[in-house]
């Protein structure tokens, strides 16, 4: 009888262990990939937080590396040290502030490296960067193999950086559509809620209030709203989950317009789904995304959609069909857009079906565990 394999070891490096997309990719990883087959540690390069408790493994180890403002070259002997002591089996890092890792693993001998795009930087929105470009290209030897998690992404990898198609797959980010599904009535508010789901007609969004996300234009786009219709001032409701630097720019922006009483800012909050089942329409204001985890998780639940048409976003969202795509900061175009739903229950109701159905049709979060599964386990071969 052949001796039993070790599990293989992937360390999953990011530059913030914290609420967002990616990491709840690595999240999902973590916990769905078969515990006798892989073992995790968590390496940031900056801070770790509460957000580390939604990993449901006991076994799972996490380093926060504390690196200052500034480049991490101080840090590099550290970090190359600290692979030759963990020996991992996969390097597995997210996107471009981590992707100066890869070269270190290389040294380290570390066998597969595989590097992860979920979404454009604030500072290079569209992939122009020339600078940018360079950088990925001259790490590109380092890394094994590239996964990108939206169709602009990967055409980005192969025209602008010269990936070939042998080195790069496309993997969509996956939604658990048991935990993220539609509310059975009758619907009950959050705890802190102010508002009434079924008398007010509750619009919501969710993620890390940062400059990429753009929710100050879901802000106007609320304010537009309600002057073109101020009729929908009694039951229009506005709900923001997350935390980050954007909350008193939103605050500012609803306090001139005399609205702040209209809207909800949850900060970060550990029931999203049950947020995301209390809302009428979910709004993704993003100046760019890859594939957006908490767009995904409103479809899930139901929830027509209003979202700028940038980066993977028109990959997920059919519009017409699921929800609503308008131009990034076009405030009038989405207040439109809210107006639509608010008016037309029936149709809200038809797009919100058809956003589940396509969730669980094409988002399903086995089928990305299994694609990481087969990409991961070829460290072992």
């Amino acid at each position: 009888m052949p001796p039993e394999r070790a599990p293989l070891h992937i360390v999953h490096f990011v530059y913030r262990f914290s609420i967002g997309g990616l990491e709840n990719v690595i999240v999902q990883l973590i916990n769905r990939l078969p515990a006798e087959r892989y073992r995790h540690t968590v390496v940031s390069l900056t801070t770790i937080d509460d957000f580390r408790q939604r990993v449901e493994r006991t076994d799972v180890d996490f380093i926060a590396l504390d690196k200052p403002v500034g480049h991490a070259i101080p840090l590099y002997r550290r970090i190359h040290a600290l692979l030759r002591r963990l020996r991992p089996h996969v390097l597995h890092t997210c996107n471009l502030a981590a992707l100066e890792i890869v070269p270190l693993g290389w040294l380290a001998r570390v066998p597969l490296r595989v590097h992860a795009e979920h979404g454009w930087d604030a500072h290079d929105p569209h992939g122009h960067s020339v600078r940018y470009r360079r950088l990925r290209r001259a790490y590109r030897p380092f890394v094994s193999h590239y996964v990108s998690v939206s169709q602009d992404l990967d055409d980005y990898l192969a025209r602008a950086i010269g990936v070939p198609a042998r080195r790069r797959s496309l993997i969509a980010n996956g939604v658990d559509t048991d935990r993220f599904a539609p509310a059975a009535a009758p619907v009950t508010a959050v705890a802190g809620c102010p508002f009434e789901p079924g008398r007010h007609w509750l619009i919501g969004t969710v993620g890390r209030l940062q400059t990429v996300k753009n929710q100050p234009a879901l802000a106007r786009a609320f304010v537009a709203l309600l002057q073109a219709r101020p009729d929908l001032a009694d039951r229009a409701r506005l709900v923001f989950v997350g935390d980050g630097p954007l909350a008193t720019e939103i605050d500012a922006i609803l306090s001139r317009a005399g609205l702040r009483d209209l809207a909800w800012l949850a900060g970060a909050r550990s029931d999203v789904p049950q947020v995301l089942r209390m809302l009428d329409c979910f709004v993704l204001p993003s100046l760019t995304e890859g594939t957006s985890c908490t767009l995904q998780e409103a479809m899930a639940c139901g929830l027509p959609i209003v979202a700028t048409a940038v980066g993977g976003n028109p990959e997920v969202v059919a519009d017409g069909a699921t929800g609503s795509l308008v131009p990034s900061e076009d405030d009038a175009a989405m207040a439109r857009a809210l107006a639509a739903y608010a008016d037309d229950a029936v149709l809200a109701q038809r797009h919100g079906q058809a956003a589940r159905d396509q969730a669980q049709a094409r988002y399903g979060l086995e089928a990305m565990v299994r694609r990481y599964d087969t990409l991961f386990s070829g460290a072992g071969a």
